[in-house]
């Protein structure tokens, strides 16, 4: 711990920002991970409790319970279920649910991308730190004794790249956050994608041998 404090000492002052921008990522990271992962679970439950009422044909009872649930796949199997009846075909339904999807993306991704941005700043605030250092260390020792240039600019520099070693150590984790999220961000989307399309197989099939 006393090295750690001597660490973060020792790089000085743009230390603090890289710290509040490592907070700042961590905390919409943990956020964005709660929200992606209930909104997983809830999708699953809405869907096993909204499949048997599909198939059956109650599209009435079903988009009651879309309607009331704030579930990403209710948002778009409510723009689905609204035009069964009404449906000249396939692609009718089809475009309803894309653009229920389409209002749904956003609120997944939100603020996913701040995380990444927050990397590149964590780094970039690292070199700047250790540029600023090496400044301040160059001046330092040009009116210094000779003898003892050396081991001051030596010293100098050791502590100029904390900022740097920091700022990669804020910035790696947030890029490894980034990425998972955006990869749950994009399971979602899949499962979502695949539950319309198993909605529309389901219609379909309902037609058919409504029709036969």
């Amino acid at each position: 711990m006393t090295a750690i404090i001597q660490f973060f000492q020792e790089g000085g002052m743009f230390m603090y920002p890289i710290m509040v921008v490592l907070a700042l990522g961590i905390a919409i990271s943990l956020e964005r991970y709660i929200f992606l992962s209930g909104s997983k679970r809830t999708n699953t439950k809405m869907w096993d409790k909204l499949i048997p009422l599909v198939k059956s044909g109650d599209f009435q009872q079903a988009i009651n319970i879309t309607s009331r649930s704030k579930s990403d796949i209710s948002k778009v199997l409510t723009y689905g279920l609204s035009r069964v009846k009404g449906a000249r075909s396939r692609q009718d339904i089809e475009t309803a649910m894309e653009e229920g999807l389409m209002e749904i993306m956003p609120r997944l991704e939100k603020r996913t991308h701040y995380i990444a941005t927050f990397a590149n700043i964590a780094t970039l605030l690292g070199l700047l730190g250790t540029i600023i250092g090496l400044i301040q260390a160059f001046t330092a020792v040009a009116n210094a004794n000779p003898a003892d240039k050396a081991d001051l600019l030596s010293g100098s520099i050791s502590v100029a790249m904390n900022t740097t070693a920091f700022g990669l150590m804020a910035a790696i984790p947030l890029i490894l956050i980034y990425t998972v999220l955006q990869t749950k961000t994009t399971e979602l989307v899949d499962s979502l994608e695949m539950a319309s399309v198993k909605f529309l197989n389901i219609i379909m099939e309902r037609a058919s041998a409504k029709a036969g």
